[in-house]
């Protein structure tokens, strides 16, 4: 890896992981629920942002640096598959199965719906 493409992620992971947080405390702030929505909206945009990243890189629309940029740095600091495990196990020792269950199957299931849906974009552009 070059310094250039180091730099690149950090840039991203540095833009990344402020708009992780603010994007999940304005979502957690206007729902009312046990489950963890912030999470799940950040984690399926993030999805859906990547998919759409892969299939542009696919298409050649990207280039290296803008892809460590873009998809290592900054979707790998906005999506937390560590805050959605947390939150799932928060949700366990509470003795919310049926939400846990939820959040792990609609976590999941929709991330794999967007990330496809964004893989299908980039490939059409």
């Amino acid at each position: 890896m070059t310094l250039g493409m180091a730099l690149a992620v950090a840039l991203g992971g540095f833009i990344g992981a402020p708009a992780r947080f603010l994007m999940d405390r304005a979502i957690s702030g206007r729902i009312e629920s046990d489950l963890p929505w912030g999470t799940f909206i950040v984690n399926m945009s993030g999805s859906l942002l990547l998919g759409l990243l892969t299939g542009l890189d696919l298409n050649g629309h990207l280039g290296p640096v803008s892809g460590a940029l873009a998809a290592t740095g900054f979707c790998g600091a906005y999506t937390t598959f560590s805050t959605f495990t947390f939150e799932t196990m928060r949700l366990i020792e509470e003795g919310d199965y049926l939400e846990a269950a939820y959040n792990v199957l609609g976590s999941i299931g929709v991330g794999l719906i967007t990330a496809a849906s964004g893989l299908a974009i980039g490939l059409a552009i």
